[in-house]
């Protein structure tokens, strides 16, 4: 009846360990190079358009503030934007919903 077993084996010696643990976090460390990569190359359209907007950063906030400028004069028409920015990204939002 013993003879169906398989023999046991011996616990691995303290070196075998040693060298198996260093094996697993060398693979760790690899596959966290390969998903860091991964990553970066995923992230960089976000990444070029970030820059991009930022190299038009003082324009946009001349331009910001001029339409606040305009805004403070007149408010009606701030509002009146306001509403119709609000409505178009309402209806971009429903027709994105509608065309999935």
């Amino acid at each position: 009846m013993s003879a169906d077993l398989p023999a046991r084996r011996p616990p691995p010696s303290h070196a075998e360990r040693k060298a198996q643990l260093n094996a697993r976090i060398e693979q760790q460390r690899i596959d966290i190079l390969v998903e860091a990569s991964r990553y970066r190359e995923a992230s960089r359209p976000i990444d070029d358009g970030w820059r991009a907007l930022m190299r038009f950063k003082a324009p946009l906030y001349a331009l910001g503030g001029v339409l606040l400028m305009k805004s403070a004069r007149h408010p009606s028409s701030l509002l009146r934007v306001s509403k119709r920015l609000a409505a178009g990204a309402l209806l971009l939002r429903r027709a994105r919903r509608l065309l999935r």
